[in-house]
């Protein structure tokens, strides 16, 4: 593991953050169904949490996949996966700038990943031929769509569920 020196590239190591090298090869392939275009164009723009933006987004899907869109206007939200190809891959400790305290990658929610997939609970606004119109996206333009799922409340929420850290008074090291 090896500290980097602030903004070393576009996204912007931070002071405190560790990046590892990534392995040589990868284990999988993954088909893009099609971009997510939103109002934001760079990382500062974008909303920390999908949930803060009421921006109406388009999830344009590519034909090719466009049958399997079929009934999901019946759908009031949908899972969306994305992969954020932007943001770098080899962090592993991360100082978040509205925490401010170092913490591992698979603590947080961060777009920097060793496979930057993201997910967001979409408030599915209409349907469009191929095209999805959504609010609760939290991703820069153009980025790529890994897949669409619809949301079950009734099983996909988890009232009772706890991020522990995220109690602590901002700051407070653990």
């Amino acid at each position: 593991m090896t500290s980097q020196p602030k903004n070393q590239n576009a996204f912007g190591v931070w002071d405190g953050e560790v990046t590892v090298d990534l392995p040589e090869a990868f284990d999988a392939s993954v088909y893009f169904i099609g971009r997510i275009r939103t109002p934001w164009h760079e990382r500062k723009q974008c909303p920390k949490n999908a949930r803060e933006s009421d921006e109406i987004c388009t999830v344009e899907v590519d034909p090719l996949w466009a049958p399997g869109l079929k009934n999901v206007e019946t759908c009031t939200h949908v899972i969306l996966l994305y992969w954020m190809d932007r943001a770098p891959r080899n962090i592993v400790l991360q100082v978040p700038g509205h925490y401010g305290v170092q913490r591992g990658t698979f603590a947080l929610r961060s777009p920097a990943r060793p496979n930057p997939i993201a997910l967001s609970v979409a408030k599915l606004i209409k349907v469009e031929g191929n095209r999805l119109f959504v609010s609760g996206c939290d991703c820069l333009d153009g980025t790529p769509l890994i897949d669409i799922k619809p949301y079950f409340a009734s099983v996909d929420s988890v009232p009772d569920a706890v991020v522990g850290w995220r109690q602590e008074p901002k700051g407070e090291k653990r």
